[in-house]
């Protein structure tokens, strides 16, 4: 790409060669240019500008970090252009551009939509969190913060097809909570993969990566590992694993386990203890103890874990010892967090909150990060299709116990900000109300973007302003690698659009958007041929792994020959339980093909499993090989 300095015109009054400055992208090496090299004095002055280019090339996706130096005095910047494809027609270069819209206190949730299982870690100033992502590539998304309200993606911690095999997974399995800590120097992200693997750790100097291959753990029977690095340089992992001997007295019996870690070989030492049975009071039968983080505050060892299983019984529970191993007694006053005792009728809800991790900021004052769920009407039915989610609540100490969201039984929908507000960098946001634009005009994908499975072949390609996708036989149905790209549902309430040319050659081949949930849970909006001719159809699924028997019509509308020859528009609109689907022939000339349809086939209460949907523009030849393609121009998102 080319960035162009627009300089205000300034004699070298130094008369050593030129004024310099120095200019860089990322971690290459400053080049020097100097201002004066080949001066148009009269032009200078003329446009009241002086205009120096650069050419850099950018190796990867996601955050990139543009650095200027004034190497002499005398050198006045006026503004800088990034150019990724034509440049402007104005020697002043285009209209000034914003990332986004800066938060101001805490909107909860802090990341909207399918982004469970968060954890976190304080690193300097800046903050860094993970979460899940099961079986979508590239797997988990990482972003960061100065302030913990506005959080930007600098990529994913797992990009590499080398680090991460998800052939085969359905969208539920793959990989289970991730958890971000830094010693050293150093970060460090343990996580598992299920049904493939096991735990692993990863480790980065930078959080913007790369990353390292997964080393993997084969001595840790479980999930949810976390690592916790004492004052005195010893590392820790704890985690949630089976019932003693291996032998649950009810079903959902768990424990959490300690094990030793070798920061140095990146293994796990000594002997495996047991520091939780069963949870808070064995004699209650708790079930599901999970996602434990450990930590040390004024001579104790806290440890909290979720209990009661990642739904509506869902809490956070806390224990403390004066010994990493134990013993550790629980708090009284257990659980430091849930909503299962409130009304499930309440307006807005925010339901099955827990599974939260602790960072301190550097004036003392802690915070919690965990995951919830926001049902739409009836609320309390408790359907929802965006998926866990993460908020963030103050935590209040008490007694020597931590408390999170005190001074409430409701977790609030904003709190005041925990630091002074830093301006949000990304163009793509993450919670409250705001739309999205993707032109394709970018070298890369935008780290929103996911992928079904780890990919086996390239099938899409970018250039000129277009997404070009190339029709594969698997469909979403399966537990292949589809030609699919996903951006989150993260609202109720919300839009997303396309506008794509494709033109089918057989009733087999469709492109268009979906809305999906998992394998068996999706709807379908595409251009394709019936009786050798172009039709617009809506398809619903039917839970068949079969390509020809996966889908189920559920509206056609004829099309003329002439419509797959321009952009065809593509609309889905969610309205809480109930999606409305259209198409536009001529640029935002939008038709209703149908409304009024079902909503909560896509929620997690009626698809089962940990994910949310996702709005995807996806090809598909239905189990045939393929040589068409379609080409995407552009996507749109509107949430409220």
């Amino acid at each position: 790409m080319t960035v162009k300095a627009l300089l205000s015109p300034t004699l070298d009054y130094h008369h050593a060669g030129g004024l310099r400055y120095a200019i860089s992208f990322n971690d290459e090496a400053p080049r020097i240019v100097d201002m004066h090299e080949g001066m148009d004095w009269e032009k200078w002055v003329s446009d009241n500008i002086v205009v120096k280019s650069t050419t850099h090339t950018i190796s990867r996706p996601g955050l990139q970090v543009l650095r200027f130096w004034a190497v002499d005095p005398g050198v006045v910047l006026q503004r800088l252009v990034v150019e990724t494809g034509e440049p402007g027609g104005s020697y002043l270069g285009p209209p000034e551009s914003f990332a986004t819209r800066t938060l101001t206190s805490v909107q909860n949730p802090i990341l909207g939509g399918f982004y469970p299982d968060p954890s976190l870690c304080r690193v300097g100033e800046f903050y860094y969190l993970v979460t899940s992502s099961f079986a979508y590539f590239p797997g988990i998304p990482i972003f960061k913060s100065r302030d913990l309200i506005n959080w930007q993606q600098i990529g994913h911690v797992l990009d590499r097809p080398e680090q991460l095999d998800l052939e085969g997974h359905g969208v539920s399995r793959g990989l289970f909570a991730p958890t971000i800590r830094h010693h050293d120097g150093l970060f460090y992200v343990v996580c598992t993969l299920v049904d493939r693997g096991g735990n692993f750790v990863v480790t980065a100097p930078a959080a913007e990566g790369p990353w390292s291959n997964p080393v993997w753990l084969p001595e840790v029977d479980g999930i949810d590992p976390s690592l916790f690095f004492d004052e005195g340089g010893q590392a820790w992992l704890v985690y949630n694993s089976v019932a003693p001997q291996g032998k649950p007295l009810y079903e959902g019996h768990r424990t959490i386990r300690l094990r030793g870690f070798d920061c140095a070989r990146l293994r796990v030492t000594g002997e495996e203890k047991i520091l939780v049975n069963g949870g808070v009071d064995l004699s209650r039968k708790p079930v599901w103890i999970e996602a434990p983080h450990l930590f040390h505050r004024e001579g104790w060892y806290y440890l909290i874990a979720a209990e009661g299983g990642t739904s509506e019984n869902h809490s956070e529970v806390v224990f403390r010892s004066r010994q990493v191993d134990g013993p550790y007694l629980p708090w009284q006053k257990n659980p430091i967090l849930t909503q299962r005792h409130l009304n499930p009728g309440r307006p807005e809800p925010v339901t099955s909150a827990g599974h939260a991790d602790f960072v301190e900021t550097p004036a003392g004052d802690w915070w919690a990060v965990f995951l919830g769920c926001r049902p739409y009407p009836p609320v309390e039915q408790n359907y929802y299709n965006t998926g866990r989610e993460t908020f963030l609540a103050p935590v209040r100490w008490s007694e020597g116990w931590p408390v999170i969201n005190p001074d409430h039984d409701l977790i609030q929908p904003t709190y005041p900000a925990p630091l002074p507000v830093s301006p949000a960098w990304s163009p793509f946001s993450a919670s409250g109300h705001f739309p999205l634009r993707d032109e394709f005009d970018a070298a890369f994908l935008a780290p929103t973007w996911q992928l079904l499975r780890t990919p086996q072949q390239p099938w899409y390609a970018l250039g000129g302003g277009t997404l070009l996708m190339r029709l594969q036989p698997e469909t979403l149905s399966g537990t292949g690698h589809p030609a699919f790209l996903g951006h989150r549902q993260q609202h109720a309430h919300c839009t997303a659009s396309t506008a794509l040319t494709f033109e089918p050659r057989g009733e087999n081949e469709k492109a268009g958007l979906t809305v999906f949930q998992n394998e068996s849970h999706y709807y379908f909006l595409c251009l394709s041929m019936e009786k050798d001719k172009p039709a617009l159809q809506l398809w619903k699924s039917t839970g068949s792994k079969t390509p020809e028997r996966s889908l189920l019509l559920l509206k056609s509308l004829p099309l003329k020959k002439s419509a797959l020859t321009s952009e065809f528009g593509l609309r889905i609109t969610a309205a809480g339980g109930s999606y409305a689907f259209y198409y536009a022939e001529k640029k935002d000339k939008w038709k209703l093909l149908i409304d009024g349809v079902d909503g909560p086939f896509l929620s997690t209460r009626i698809a089962g499993g940990f994910v949310g949907c996702f709005f995807g523009l996806h090809a598909t030849s239905l189990g045939q090989r393929s040589v068409s393609s379609a080409n995407y121009h552009r996507f749109e998102y509107n949430g409220n």
